[in-house]
């Protein structure tokens, strides 16, 4: 055979098979081939069960037992979040001793979720918590100022979620609480009040025992003072800026904290601002109304969910609110335009 009789140059006859010449090349080995690939996952049926008491950068306290051990998030969960509250199933060492991992490869289907966005224009949901039965509203009845508005957007949150929200007014001490409590008149609202020389106990325990609760509230309030009062934790509290009137963040992240004679309380960031474009209109009714079901029927072309609880708009109109109703209209309204929604109320 000439070099010219080779035309693809691979030192071979072209009339000889590919056969021979195969056999003699070596194939390296796969090593992540060495096991043929399965669709069947592990059920973990034997897995340990827990509950989420805090996230901190990727590792998550979960309480098993009476211990809180560390764990990490199984790789098999993907993009699926796990936040405080979360009912879970562990692997791994679950053993609680120093140094010790184990992993979350199962999260239950949550009974309540919490949920807040960057602005009501953002359908981008931010999780907070899960499971909690109701979430306790703290603002200071002076120092910093209360916000009437903030506090509807906190019941509209609670409503969305599916928790019982509590009203709990601290610093009465420095302002009469009465004429900010008069924007929560018409609503059937729990409320506790405290004095910042005086927690009152009792009734915070009537309240939470035997309860998930989540607090929220503007930062400054004394929240986190309340929390390590009636939980013996020791959460960093601030103080109020004297020049902006605003408070300083002190807490940087969601922890629940068993209150002592039962129960448990979700102590959350401060925040100055809480977004609803994850909520539907429908569920910005029942933050301004006492009953969650339509008092008159809907005007023909209006659907039922826009029609729903309009008897703020009809005591407002009627006088029995007073100036203050006019005030919890305004803010109604203003919630629904925030949403991009229509007002029902409006003429």
């Amino acid at each position: 055979m000439s070099w010219w009789d080779d035309v693809d140059g691979d030192d071979r006859d072209d009339d000889e098979p590919y056969g021979q010449y195969e056999s003699k090349v070596r194939i390296r080995p796969n090593p992540k081939g060495n096991r043929p690939r399965t669709k069947t996952r592990p059920t973990y049926d034997d897995a340990t069960r827990g509950w989420v008491t805090n996230v901190d950068r990727g590792r998550f306290g979960v309480l098993v037992d009476d211990a809180v051990i560390t764990a990490t998030k199984a790789r098999e969960l993907g993009k699926k979040s796990v936040v405080t509250g979360d009912r879970v199933s562990l692997v791994g060492d679950v053993s609680g001793e120093p140094g010790s991992l184990a992993r979350i490869v199962k999260v239950d289907e949550r009974t309540t979720l919490l949920r807040r966005s960057a602005d009501d224009t953002d359908e981008v949901e931010r999780v907070i918590v899960a499971n909690a039965d109701q979430m306790l509203v703290v603002v200071a009845a002076a120092d910093p100022e209360p916000r009437p508005r903030l506090i509807d957007r906190y019941l509209v949150a609670a409503f969305d979620a599916g928790l019982d929200p509590v009203l709990c007014v601290t610093k009465t001490d420095l302002a009469d609480p009465a004429p900010f409590l008069a924007h929560f008149a018409c609503l059937d609202l729990r409320i506790v009040t405290s004095r910042s020389d005086d927690v009152p106990f009792e009734a915070l325990h009537e309240v939470l025992d035997g309860r998930v609760t989540v607090t929220v509230g503007h930062s400054g309030v004394g929240k986190s003072t309340l929390v390590n009062a009636i939980t013996g934790s020791t959460r960093a509290t601030g103080v109020v800026n004297a020049v902006t009137g605003r408070g300083r963040h002190t807490s940087s992240s969601s922890i629940a904290l068993r209150v002592r004679d039962g129960g448990w309380i979700i102590d959350t960031p401060g925040v100055r601002s809480f977004g609803l474009g994850h909520v539907e209109p429908a569920n910005v009714f029942r933050a301004f109304a006492s009953h969650a079901v339509p008092v008159r029927e809907p005007a023909d072309g209006i659907p039922l969910d826009q029609a729903h609880d309009w008897e703020i708009v009809d005591r407002v109109q009627d006088g029995e609110l007073g100036p203050t109703g006019v005030e919890r209209l305004d803010s109604f309204r203003a919630l629904l335009t925030g949403m991009g929604a229509d007002d029902p109320g409006a003429d």
